[in-house]
Order: C-alpha cells, then sequence, then structure tokens
C-alpha cells in the first residue's frame, strides 16, 4: 500500500467572494464554498413566504409561519444535518462515448470521486439564491435556484450545461424530497413524526403531473371522523413527458441504474416530486426546467392549478 504524502495531498481550493452578473441580476458569489463550515442562510420575500437554508443545501421553507410548512420545520443544526434527505437531490447518469458514470452534484455521496468546484450565488437583494457545481471530469455543470412567487408559491428551476465539445446524453433524477403534507404544525412534527409518516399520503395527478400531499385522516384521539381538506402541491414545466415520482422510495434504484415506474398514489411515506427523462446536450448547450411547490390548498384551488397547467402555454 502507497500512501500519500504532505507534498501529494492538495490544498482545499480558495474561498473567493466577488460580484457577477447572472441574466442581468447583479449576484454575490462564494467560490469554493463547500470547503468553509456550514452556515446559515434566510431568503426573503415580499409575500408572506419563509424560506432557512443552510449552504450545504438542506432547508425549510413554508407560508405565513411554521404551522404552513412545505418542508419540516427544524432547528438550524438538524436542517444542516438533513441535507442529504431534505430539499433538493440530483442524479445522473452520464455517457460519453461508451463510457457510462453517476454524478450526484451538491452531494457528499460523491466527495473525491470528480475534480468539482462548489459555489454559492446570493441576489444583492436576498429573494434568490444559486448552487452550483462544476464537474471538471465530466465536462458538466449543474444549477438550482430558489426563489419564490406570490401567486404560485416556491419556485425551484433548475439547469444543466454542456461545457465540453462533445455531445452528452444523460438520464437524471432531479426533484425535491421530504415534502410535508398540509395540516401538519412543528410540534406535531416534532413530537409524533412516525405517527405523521402514518397518516402521509401522496398522489400524482398524470394529466397534469401535478402531486398533492395531505394526511389521509386528521391525527385525532376521539372515535370520529376527521377529513383532511387541505394539501401541499408540487409541480413543474420545461421537460416535456418525464416519469414523476412522489416519494423517495425509487431512488436507490435509480441510484443503481435500474428501471423506475411513475408513481401515482403512495402511503404511509414521506413525500418528494422527482422528475426523470433522459437529453442529449450537444456541445456547449444547455437544459432547463422547473419545479412549483406552495403549501396549503383547497379542493377549489387545486382545480384552478391544473387547468392553467393544462391550458397556458405562457405558464
Amino acid at each position: 500500500m502507497t500512501l500519500l504524502n504532505s507534498k501529494q495531498l492538495k490544498a482545499d481550493p480558495k474561498v473567493e467572494i466577488s460580484q457577477v452578473t447572472i441574466e442581468n441580476e447583479k449576484y454575490f458569489k462564494i467560490s469554493n464554498c463547500d470547503t468553509m463550515s456550514p452556515f446559515f442562510m434566510t431568503i426573503v420575500s415580499d409575500s408572506n413566504h419563509w424560506l432557512f437554508i443552510s449552504s450545504n443545501g438542506g432547508l425549510s421553507a413554508g407560508r405565513k409561519n411554521s404551522d404552513y410548512s412545505l418542508f419540516p420545520y427544524y432547528t438550524s443544526d438538524k436542517i444542516t444535518e438533513a441535507a442529504e434527505v431534505t430539499g433538493s437531490k440530483s442524479i445522473f447518469i452520464v455517457q460519453k462515448g461508451d463510457t457510462v458514470q453517476v454524478w450526484e452534484p451538491l452531494s457528499e455521496r460523491f466527495d473525491g470521486m470528480y475534480e468539482i468546484s462548489r459555489n454559492l450565488y446570493k441576489n444583492i437583494y436576498g429573494n434568490k439564491i444559486i448552487f452550483e457545481e462544476i464537474n471538471h471530469d465530466l465536462g458538466l455543470t449543474f444549477r438550482y435556484q430558489w426563489n419564490s412567487s406570490n401567486q404560485f408559491g416556491f419556485v425551484r428551476k433548475s439547469k444543466i450545461l454542456n461545457n465540453s465539445e462533445d455531445t452528452v446524453k444523460t438520464t437524471f433524477l432531479d426533484g425535491i424530497q421530504n415534502i410535508m403534507p398540509a395540516s401538519i404544525g412543528p410540534d406535531a412534527q416534532n413530537a409524533l413524526s412516525n405517527l405523521v409518516d402514518a397518516y402521509k399520503r401522496n398522489e400524482l395527478e398524470q394529466e397534469t403531473g401535478l402531486g398533492m400531499y395531505a394526511l389521509s385522516a386528521i391525527l385525532v384521539d376521539r372515535a370520529e371522523p376527521s377529513e383532511a381538506l387541505k394539501t401541499n402541491v408540487a409541480w413543474s414545466l420545461g421537460l416535456d413527458n418525464p416519469t414523476r415520482l412522489v416519494s423517495p422510495l425509487q431512488v436507490k434504484n435509480f441510484r443503481k441504474r435500474r428501471a423506475i415506474q411513475e408513481e401515482t398514489d403512495v402511503k404511509a411515506e414521506k413525500g418528494a416530486y422527482f422528475l426523470s427523462t433522459t437529453i442529449d446536450l450537444a456541445a456547449n448547450a444547455e437544459k432547463e426546467w422547473m419545479i412549483v411547490a406552495d403549501v396549503n390548498k383547497n379542493h377549489a384551488a387545486v382545480a384552478q392549478i391544473s387547468e392553467m397547467i393544462k391550458n397556458e402555454p405562457q405558464l
């Protein structure tokens, strides 16, 4: 066995702060942010959104207050520790020529496997944040951005860029996980999380791709019916006929390059909204898509969103 000596070990890349312009908007950039200890941030809104996020991607978000959460409302240390199971998750199976490789950007799972750079961007108004990983070995860059919409909730924009001179074929799974059902406050989530999981129901409306996350019934101690009438929702734009998952049950299968099947009704599992498809990226080309999520919707609001997805070409 050959041991690395101190001259062979690479030093951590230098952390630098600069100002850049992205899509005609000014951002502060922290280069090589992954070499720092995780730190906590907040994303502001001109409406009633709240979003707390760690520099490693773990987050909590919702509307009004902690009773209307999209992701579990925890303390900052738990949010940071839950980055691999809460919030964004992306896995790419990349084919270049005869070589097929798995890449999981902005995750600790593949640390040391590729030569990468990770950067963090926050705009000068503090209402948008971008996470970026550049894979120098594969010649690819992946970015995702969080921002908000007063009408539609939280918007997560994703983009994959081919920095090489070769065409790249990639099959990917991208989305958000640990989505809360409506009608669960922080006290119930913290004290009765396992019971809450048992009552969860995640449904997909296949025609529109609208995911709905609700309880099969309200948690009550009395022997009486108590129907859950509100739901959290997630939907997407930008990809043609992707396979959609409403739970994290098949993430391991995808990571192992096994086939996955679209999910329409999953009970007693944590909520998620994943998109999977295959795209061919020409040299220096890019592909962008978005996921939109919101909280506490009634039947009429769900029907309205479904109609807009079906009938609004410029949505």
